[in-house]
């Protein structure tokens, strides 16, 4: 668990190190620099295409948590990072050549939970495939007679229905619709660890 966190920690504070106010790559590629940045005023991300004439591409409305909101290159494209005091997510996107629109392909997300790690871990979304990995925890305030033990519930690979995003659709609730489909499946695993537990009690 410590492991986790300290690898949380460490990616958080690259990416920090690596984050630009505006992103100079060239993101449609066709061999010349595009450009990728955070309109503060209007709450967008705004994306200038040379295959589009560097007409600006704007998202909707997004979330803003001061300098903790910022885009990132990635290898084949870029993603928007949001990052809390103890939670946060970050959102890929990729050029989609045939559709010429950019489009939202991953979404990535962890979280420290409560003073107890209560609801804590990490987990990945591939929005192309539909695979979600998920690597959760919750506290067992019973065991060790009473005393408490932070249970990591065991790794859940499902696949999911995602319908595509492109960048002119995309807003803050994005995330938080996600967050909400992917709330019954790992409470579900968190459900059948707690009876596995309670069985090996009997």
């Amino acid at each position: 668990m410590k492991k986790l966190f300290a690898l949380i920690t460490i990616l958080s504070i690259s990416s920090f190190a690596f984050a630009q106010d505006k992103l100079v790559k060239d993101i449609d590629f066709d061999g010349k620099n595009d450009t990728v940045y955070i309109d503060q005023k209007a709450l967008q991300i705004v994306c200038r295409l040379s295959t589009q004439n560097f007409k600006k591409l704007r998202s909707k409305e997004i979330e803003m948590s001061s300098d903790n909101t910022y885009v990132k290159a990635t290898k084949n494209g870029f993603e928007l990072r949001n990052n809390w005091m103890r939670a946060g997510y970050a959102c890929q996107f990729r050029y989609e050549k045939v559709e010429k629109s950019i489009r939202l392909i991953g979404i990535t997300e962890y979280a420290f939970g409560n003073a107890a790690n209560d609801g804590s871990g990490e987990a990945s979304a591939n929005l192309l495939t539909g695979d979600y990995i998920g690597n959760w925890h919750y506290f067992d305030h019973l065991a060790n007679k009473e005393r408490g033990e932070l249970v990591k519930i065991p790794t859940i690979k499902t696949k999911m229905k995602f319908k595509k995003i492109y960048l002119e659709e995309f807003s803050e609730e994005t995330y938080f619709s996600y967050q909400t489909q992917l709330e019954g499946v790992v409470e579900k695993h968190e459900n059948a660890e707690k009876k596995r537990r309670a069985k090996r009690k009997l």
